[in-house]
């Protein structure tokens, strides 16, 4: 089954059946092929793999047949022509943007990131001679201003980590072409079930994979997407080279995670929308921001770009760094960790973990207080968590 083959099947299915490899003993689940290389039949052969002569396998960096299974499955739920996994979620964002640039041309990003991926674009490409201008997501006029002849690159996150503010992906997209310049969109808290950046003009997509994809809390993994030309000119030769290639047994696992994707999101997120009207009138919450309330201040873009609110609640609790952490500190049910997208709900107090190494000034222009709690919301039922959560809410 290819993505081209069946475009009547609804997701569900696909999330089961694409990207199938059978051997010849004909298994029901997807096999892991725990190899480093592969034998070839004669040297010739060995040959025209490596000039790309001949389609088939010849080292496990390069790609393995359940890699190849993990990467259609993927393609095909995006609605893109091909995908490269990577070791990580950070992998995927750094070999995107590293494979799109080179010393003297410049790069355009939301200010709003999760703090590795604008670590990657503030810090590390000034080393290797990339400039780079950080703006106000949502402000369209700011990313036209921020626009130089030297400009090659986009990247944005949207919904924002930890903040879930929203961005225009149509709207940046259009600058970023008439500019002459790409746009990648890290779609990990919306997913590809809620929000499809390609159909909205994106070059490329990446993902965490390690977030909801796994969904389980079991493995590491990322994915890059986006057209053929893009993969094969921008991506493969750059993974290949420096090795931040995913292993086959998270491949595997992340292919299994693919099947219960859309019921798991959708559950979690039919939770998180219930708990988000639950609390919002809290009086122990200062704020509280949730894609899928009518409230959010983005309101309209999110009807337009998104099928679905988001697993991710953002909570910005009384009395500062103090009342966040007594906060967490007094649940029960509701886990501390950095980590999002799991069957599990977690919370993490993003001024001290994930973003704990920008000044508050930086992390007041991302929306990031010292009382914010960012909670991804898991599949226990929905009323245990709302005991917890006000249980707790009472020690603040």
């Amino acid at each position: 089954m290819t993505h081209s083959s069946v475009p009547s099947y609804h997701v569900d299915t696909r999330l089961v059946h694409e990207g199938q490899i059978r051997t010849p003993y004909g298994e029901t689940s997807e096999a892991l092929f725990l190899t480093q290389g592969f034998i070839y039949e004669d040297a010739e052969t060995a040959e025209r793999r490596f000039l790309n002569e001949e389609q088939g396998y010849s080292y496990t960096r390069y790609t393995n047949p359940t890699t190849t299974m993990f990467e259609e499955r993927m393609a095909a739920l995006e609605g893109a022509e091909a995908a490269q996994a990577t070791a990580t979620g950070m992998a995927a964002v750094t070999v995107a943007m590293m494979g799109q640039v080179q010393a003297g041309d410049h790069v355009v990003a939301a200010r709003a990131l999760f703090g590795s991926c604008r670590w990657i674009v503030e810090d590390l490409f000034p080393r290797f001679g990339v400039g780079c201008t950080l703006v106000d997501g949502p402000d369209l006029d700011a990313w036209r201003r921020a626009v130089r002849p030297e400009t090659k690159a986009f990247l944005l996150e949207t919904p924002s980590n930890p903040s879930l503010e929203i961005i225009d992906i149509a709207g940046v997209a259009a600058i970023a072409h008439e500019a002459g310049a790409t746009l990648t969109v890290d779609n990990v808290f919306a997913t590809p079930l809620f929000q499809k950046p390609l159909a909205l003009g994106a070059d490329c997509v990446v993902y965490s994979a390690t977030k909801h994809i796994d969904g389980q809390g079991r493995c590491l993994g990322g994915v890059i997407l986006g057209s053929r030309d893009f993969i094969e000119t921008k991506v493969q030769q750059f993974l290949r080279m420096t090795g931040p290639s995913i292993s086959p047994f998270n491949s595997w696992v992340l292919l299994k995670g693919l099947e219960t994707l859309s019921i798991r999101v959708e559950r979690q997120t039919a939770t998180a929308g219930f708990l988000a009207d639950a609390l919002h009138d809290h009086p122990k919450v200062r704020r509280l921001t949730y894609p899928g309330r009518p409230d959010h201040p983005q309101a309209e873009l999110i009807a337009r770009q998104m099928t679905g609110g988001s697993t991710m609640i953002a909570l910005d609790v009384r009395d500062g760094k103090a009342g966040a952490f007594r906060f967490m500190n007094a649940l029960k049910l509701i886990r501390i960790s950095n980590n999002l997208g799991d069957a599990k709900s977690l919370v993490t107090h993003p001024a001290t973990t994930t973003h704990q190494r920008f000044s508050p000034e930086l992390r007041a222009e991302m929306g990031i207080t010292d009382g914010l709690v960012r909670f991804s919301v898991g599949l226990e039922h929905r009323d245990d968590l709302l005991t917890d959560l006000t249980r707790a809410l009472d020690q603040v």
